[in-house]
């Protein structure tokens, strides 16, 4: 029968840390003025007083909340986000670098085809040079074979002015040397070489060649980042969360009090006379009990399924959360936990205090108790393990709230409402224990019984003066006599609402109990 939730979603118990004015109590709350922990006994002193606290446990599951929101935001929304961004990055620098080659490889062709007009432009003057080389060295070569020409002439002419010589008569001498002369050398050209005018061209022509890269003008676009969804930053809740959200949220939508109070179902308890208080358990089960101790768990059926023997009392039993009914035993000053396998152990020792009227929180698990003295009366609060971690006894003038809180519920704003008979009064008071107000019915008063809360924070009080059930607003305002007898109850002294939001009825003058509808 528990309930089974991530770890991550579990409740954080507030660190305990003792009092430094009070160090044998622990600081529960929060005074909003000071903005500092404290403990309750702080709250009487000069430097609290007059200032409103708020129930620190809370403050910290608010806050404690509050982070796992945060949490949530970042694994739901800001992380996966920043991760779809990381993505997109890494195929913009996939697509960078497969541009950035595509205009290497641009370069490269470019640079190939400019080589490739170098080479042929080269090649076509280095022909040009080839054939004026040649046209130069066949002229020269033509000179040099014509000097080579005139020195066989020279050396031939010398061989005969040499035959000139040779004894003869001199007439023949005179006579040959008349007819032979010497040729002028002839005449021969140096070579006039070609001149090579180099390029006129600068790095700026080349770039104008080869092409030119230029880094982009255009204003980058941002990136487009998709909404945050209020949905998609909470918390996946369990399933048990997710149907109570809902149904929440379904009932303060279209809920609404019925023009008229129907009545539906009744039933029958056996092993009780009377109906003094009514516990709703799970799985359709109840538990009810008599003024003389007697209180019995049957099923929708009418089966009595369990009957124990307690001391005398009226609001003294609650279920839990977990499905586990907890009872008070004001003989033994103890509270006593039955488990769903009908185990009995004691959970809380009060000591001096008689413990009278119980309620286990539906917002977080506490314990909240209504205890007497001979002498005085107070609300203690504990948490679902048993620790006491506050005390309600008076009000910021002094004044005792108490005289005998014989029933005690929780509203859905955490105010505590306390049914107090001497006092004539239901006695509400905040989650930090501040007063706020108290109830004490209309014309001929009212002495309370039985007193429980519904969805809407309406509080649904037993008159035993008018025999009604009184219906108030969150804030005290009287709307309705709700229950009377013209609906066939005479006597009601116990109510509570079930999660359907039908209220149960029980009477001190039958063992009946009887259901009703009243929202809509």
């Amino acid at each position: 029968n528990h309930e089974v939730v991530p770890y991550k979603q579990r409740k954080r118990q507030l660190p305990v840390e003792k009092c430094k004015i009070h160090p044998s109590k622990e600081m529960v709350l929060l005074c909003e003025e000071c903005k500092t922990p404290i403990c309750y006994k702080c709250t009487a002193t000069k430097e609290h007083r007059g200032h409103a606290f708020t129930d620190l446990e809370i403050d910290f599951d608010e806050k404690v909340s509050l982070c796992h929101e945060e949490i949530a935001k970042i694994r739901n929304y800001f992380e996966p986000t920043s991760q779809d961004l990381k993505k997109e990055i890494a195929g913009d620098v996939t697509e960078i670098r497969k541009i950035m080659d595509g205009i290497r490889s641009a370069m490269k062709a470019e640079a190939e085809a400019v080589k490739k007009l170098l080479n042929t432009v080269t090649s076509e003057n280095i022909k040009q040079v080839d054939k004026i080389e040649k046209s130069l060295l066949e002229r020269l070569n033509g000179q040099n074979q014509e000097i080579d020409d005139y020195i066989n002439y020279l050396n031939d002419l010398i061989k005969t002015f040499y035959g000139y010589i040779s004894p003869s008569n001199i007439d023949q001498i005179r006579l040959n040397l008349k007819s032979e002369s010497i040729r002028p050398i002839p005449i021969t050209s140096k070579p006039v070489p070609p001149v090579f005018t180099a390029g006129q061209y600068s790095r700026e022509d080349v770039a104008k060649l080869l092409g030119r890269i230029t880094d982009s003008n255009t204003k980058p676009e941002n990136r487009k980042i998709k909404p945050m969804e209020t949905a998609s930053t909470q918390m996946k809740p369990t399933g048990k969360q997710r149907k109570q959200d809902r149904e929440k949220s379904d009932v303060k939508q279209t809920l609404s009090l019925s023009s008229s109070v129907t009545k539906f179902r009744e039933y029958t308890i056996p092993g009780v006379d009377r109906v003094y208080h009514v516990s709703l358990g799970k799985s359709g089960r109840l538990w009810v009990s008599n003024w003389c101790g007697n209180l019995v768990q049957t099923d929708l059926q009418g089966n009595q399924l369990q009957k124990i023997q307690t001391s005398c009392g009226e609001g003294y039993h609650t279920v839990t959360q977990d499905g586990d009914l907890i009872y008070t035993d004001k003989d033994n000053t103890v509270i006593n936990r039955i488990t769903p396998g009908n185990t009995i152990t004691k959970i809380i020792k009060t000591g001096d205090w008689k413990p009278i009227s119980i309620h286990s929180s539906h917002i977080n698990g506490d314990i909240l108790v209504g205890m007497d003295t001979d002498r005085e009366a107070k609300v203690t609060r504990y948490n679902k393990t048993g620790t006491e971690i506050q005390n309600i006894q008076r009000d910021n003038k002094g004044q005792t709230l108490y005289s005998v809180p014989h029933y005690i519920t929780e509203n859905i704003n955490g105010d505590v409402c306390v049914s107090d008979y001497n006092k004539h009064a239901v006695v509400v008071v905040d989650k930090s224990g501040q007063h706020r107000f108290s109830y004490t019915g209309q014309g001929s008063g009212i002495y309370p019984y039985g007193i429980c809360t519904d969805v809407l924070g309406h509080i649904l009080v037993c008159d035993s003066i008018s025999d009604t059930v009184h219906l108030l607003d969150q804030d005290g305002q009287f709307l309705s006599l709700l229950i009377t007898p013209q609906q066939g109850i005479t006597f009601p002294r116990s109510v509570c609402v079930d999660d359907e939001n039908n209220l149960w009825v029980g009477q001190s003058n039958t063992n009946t109990v009887t259901v009703y509808k009243y929202l809509h």
